[in-house]
């Protein structure tokens, strides 16, 4: 591991309609040695104008990372998925599906949809910020991240 991704600022973009998970996501991500900056948007329409800078997002980061939550108001993760994919702006961006269903017709359609990895949400608190540290330490210090 050289950190060639902590050189830099580490755009994440969560998309989460819980309060508490948003919270415990920045919590455990703060805790890690990422340099990191973290978007919260709340539904599945607000993170696809976030993506593609469109409103009230025009001025928004490029994400490097997604963490998608598959239960979402407006649009679901599955279809903001969908869209990310077929997008070419976008569909190089990796997505990290979080979410609470361990059905597997949401895991099968996440990674038809190219999703990059799928993580259902540990129920326990300590767990909970366990994966999230995880997730930070292995897509923000292992992975070498595409240049935008």
């Amino acid at each position: 591991m050289d950190g060639t991704n902590r050189r830099r600022l580490i755009e994440i973009l969560l998309v989460e309609d819980n309060p508490d998970d948003s919270d415990l996501t920045l919590e455990a991500l703060k805790e890690g040695k990422a340099r990191n900056h973290l978007s919260v948007v709340e539904d599945g329409v607000d993170a696809l104008s976030f993506l593609r800078r469109q409103g009230a997002y025009g001025t928004a980061p490029r994400p490097d990372l997604v963490l998608l939550d598959l239960n979402l108001p407006k649009k679901s993760g599955l279809e903001v998925l969908a869209e990310m994919k077929a997008d070419p702006a976008l569909r190089r961006i990796p997505v990290v599906v979080l979410t609470t269903s361990d059905a597997e017709r949401d895991i099968v359609a996440s990674y038809n949809h190219s999703a990059s990895c799928y993580i259902t949400k540990p129920v326990d608190l300590g767990r909970f910020l366990a994966v999230v540290r995880l997730i930070d330490e292995f897509w923000l210090d292992v992975v070498q991240l595409p240049p935008w």
